[in-house]
């Protein structure tokens, strides 16, 4: 293993180095990390093959849940598996193509899902605001193109940020002070001055985060709206049960962001918290994300226990499944 200090004018791998000052407590973490990584892996995947198998979640609604499953599963599938053998001390080192390609797509998953939330938002303002034009403003065509963009803005809006990050060179160390290549952690070791780099990806990723929230709040003050103008507590709450799961969604999201942002700028932390916070957030939502769906939701009920009798782990009253499907 080479020195940290050591010249490296073209570093051909970078090493891993994790959480030092944790590195006492990485069998323990190992297990933790182990067992979110299967409960986030399964339960997506449980939401992917529910949502493939059963024609009633063949809908607008259920199609874009089954992208942001999709996502969660191949995010966490991106950072976990390295962070495990990190934390097993099996191999800390990455190649610096690997480790630009987990940079990569660890940023164009977490911008795809930022778009898909926010396509999640109008969805949810649709059928609340025109609820008898849902049909035909979120047509099969009209989902398929809004899905489709979606992921063509994912991949193609952090091409740029790490293009310019892989032509920089490296000459400081080549130890990653984190447990994935995380941009600015891979940007802190370069030799040269990166600040017009560094600005352009933070400028880029505050226009479409702050992008995505106007857009979202906007669904929502019209929804709200909406709602207020509602006649019927039967109308209000009917409207508020379809809106539920993408709200707790929404705050899950932004606030597990906003803790993570202030979180890595608080100076008492000290470096190792600093990694643990930006590891956890990474996948606190992937896994959060089926739970929230799935215990909510009378159709995804029905499905996992018509197709994997999952009884216990989805109480189901068939008396209100059907009223209760309609509302989600």
């Amino acid at each position: 293993m080479s020195d940290p200090n050591t010249s490296l004018p073209s570093p051909s791998y970078f090493i891993i180095v994790g959480m030092p000052g944790l590195q006492e407590h990485y069998n323990a973490l190992f297990l933790i990390f182990l067992l979110l990584f299967l409960a986030t892996f399964l339960g997506n995947l449980l939401i992917v093959v529910l949502v493939s198998l059963d024609p009633r979640l063949h809908t607008p609604m259920y199609f874009f849940l089954w992208n942001l499953a999709v996502l969660d599963v191949l995010l966490t599938t991106t950072i976990i598996p390295k962070l495990l053998a990190v934390l097993w001390g099996h191999n800390r080192t990455i190649s610096f193509t690997g480790c630009f390609l987990q940079m990569y797509f660890l940023m164009s998953f977490g911008t795809t899902e930022v778009f898909l939330v926010a396509a999640m938002a109008y969805d949810r303002y649709v059928a609340v605001v025109k609820p008898l034009h849902y049909n035909t403003i979120i047509s099969t065509r009209v989902c398929l193109t809004m899905t489709a963009t979606v992921w063509a803005l994912g991949f193609l809006v952090p091409l740029v940020s790490v293009a310019l990050a892989s032509s920089v060179p490296f000459c400081a160390s080549n130890h990653v002070l984190h447990v994935v290549c995380e941009y600015p952690s891979i940007m802190s070791l370069a030799c040269a001055d990166v600040t017009a780099q560094v600005n352009f990806a933070l400028s880029l990723a505050m226009v479409v985060d702050w992008g995505a929230i106007v857009f979202v709040l906007w669904s929502y003050c019209r929804i709200i709206l909406s709602v207020v103008k509602m006649k019927t507590v039967e109308s209000w709450k009917k409207a508020l049960l379809m809106c539920s799961s993408h709200i707790v969604l929404v705050v899950l999201y932004y606030v597990s962001s906003i803790v993570e942002f202030i979180g890595l700028r608080v100076d008492s932390i000290p470096p190792d918290g600093h990694v643990f916070i930006g590891g956890l957030n990474h996948f606190l939502t992937p896994l959060v994300n089926p739970i929230i769906y799935s215990l909510r939701n009378e159709k995804i009920k029905a499905a996992a226990q018509k197709y994997f009798r999952l009884k216990s782990a989805f109480p189901h009253g068939a008396k209100n499944t059907v009223r209760a499907a309609e509302l989600n």
